[in-house]
């Protein structure tokens, strides 16, 4: 389980190809606090710690994770949101988060505001995955409010801090995210949708 509130940017320093596997060298100012089979998010993917070795460590993306997730466009040099999983007891800043994403997202849109930036995604209704006005959502990661909840689109506000210590500053008209809809309100649509 996770929070949604990010710790630091990681590097991906590698990336091999194994089978249907992917295995992943990232560095981190937090390596040094891993330990193996510990499991952290990596925008929003929760992956397990494989191996460490200085400050880099490995973890293994397998085909299902690959397939729901923007994985497959992550590149050598790009920054990746990392939260390593909550303790009991630590106050749940953010939102409940699985590290499991639901589904990739598009930006739609960014907007300056004054100091602070709107960012609007949109997403295949397929899935049937909802936003609401004011619930929580998960964008690479990052837990967030949504602001405006439109049909199988929504944005959100993000803060100077969120921006500078997320790539949140990395996106731009067209990135591909991940999502990770509200757990209860997940619950709540299939419950519905068995009536």
């Amino acid at each position: 389980m996770f929070t949604g509130i990010i710790e630091t940017l990681g590097e991906i320093k590698a990336i091999e190809k194994e089978g249907g596997n992917v295995h992943l060298t990232i560095t981190s100012a937090i390596t040094n606090e891993l330990k193996i089979d510990q499991s952290v998010a990596h925008n929003g993917v929760c992956l397990t710690v494989t191996s460490i070795e200085n400050n880099d460590y490995k973890v293994t993306a397998i085909q299902e994770t690959i397939d729901k997730t923007n994985l497959s466009d992550w590149k050598i040099g790009a920054a990746v949101n990392l939260e390593r999983a909550m303790k009991l007891g630590d106050r749940l800043d953010g939102h409940i988060v699985q590290g499991h994403v639901d589904q990739t997202g598009i930006c739609k849109a960014i907007k300056e505001a004054d100091g602070s930036w709107y960012y609007t995604f949109e997403y295949d209704p397929n899935l049937n995955n909802l936003t609401i006005e004011k619930g929580s959502i998960t964008v690479n990661g990052v837990s967030l409010t949504v602001v405006n909840s439109m049909k199988n689109e929504f944005s959100v506000a993000i803060i100077p801090y969120t921006y500078e210590h997320t790539n949140f500053h990395d996106f731009v008209v067209g990135t591909k995210v991940n999502l990770e809809f509200d757990v209860i309100g997940k619950y709540v649509s299939k419950l519905y949708s068995n009536k």
